[in-house]
């Protein structure tokens, strides 16, 4: 079965989601380029203070920082036995370098029509102390407002509101074509389809693994 996989999605398509529980079934490593950042950041390791320069004055982290994160990160014991990317790479030009670093076996496109965007993340709420995410149709915390996992809070993040998610998903789908069409053309894209708001990640979770086994 493959194991070095990426995850791509417009926001709320649910690729943290699903890489979150299919990186458990398969003992592999789910890597979130988002948490990469911010760790890298808390943390004030070397790239994290570069890093931090620019998401202080409100600019994008310059592709060079990000790639050499990824690389430290792929480099690490755990990554050896397999991994999910998840918001990485963004760009045709982060996944030509990351081509440069390691083999990839696969990459999933999650799709799934704006109004389903729209309410997934209308209804989606992370702890905000480990990242987890719930949603409050298809996937509830067992108290609500307090994570399963660590008994963070649980919040909904400003970019969740409908207005703004709606130009999320322009603006991704506008810049991720070069992305799809480069790994379609090298024969690694699987699209994976999702038509209902309220289907349970468990769904889709056996999809993947079973494109995965295909």
């Amino acid at each position: 079965m493959k194991t070095r996989l990426v995850f791509l999605g417009p926001p709320g398509a649910g690729k943290g989601t699903y890489a979150s529980r299919v990186s458990i079934k398969l003992g592999i490593t789910h890597i979130s380029a988002g948490q990469l950042l911010r760790n890298a950041v808390k943390h004030g390791t070397a790239l994290g203070l570069k890093a931090k320069a620019y998401m202080d004055e409100g600019e994008l982290v310059p592709n060079e920082i990000v790639v050499s994160l990824m690389k430290e990160r792929l480099a690490q014991p755990d990554a050896a036995k397999g991994f999910i990317l998840d918001g990485f790479p963004r760009t045709l030009g982060q996944a030509e370098a990351l081509g440069g670093i390691v083999g990839i076996e696969l990459v999933i496109n999650f799709t799934a029509p704006e109004d389903i965007i729209v309410k997934r993340l209308g209804t989606r709420e992370t702890c905000r102390k480990c990242g987890w995410i719930y949603n409050t149709i298809t996937l509830k915390p067992k108290v609500p407002g307090v994570c399963d996992k660590c008994g963070g809070e649980l919040y909904q993040r400003e970019d969740e509101k409908p207005e703004v998610v709606r130009e999320r998903f322009r603006v991704y789908n506008e810049k991720s074509k070069p992305l799809i069409d480069y790994y379609r053309d090298k024969g690694l894209l699987i699209e994976l389809a999702s038509e209902k708001g309220d289907e349970p990640p468990e769904a889709m979770v056996e999809k993947v693994l079973q494109a995965l086994k295909a």
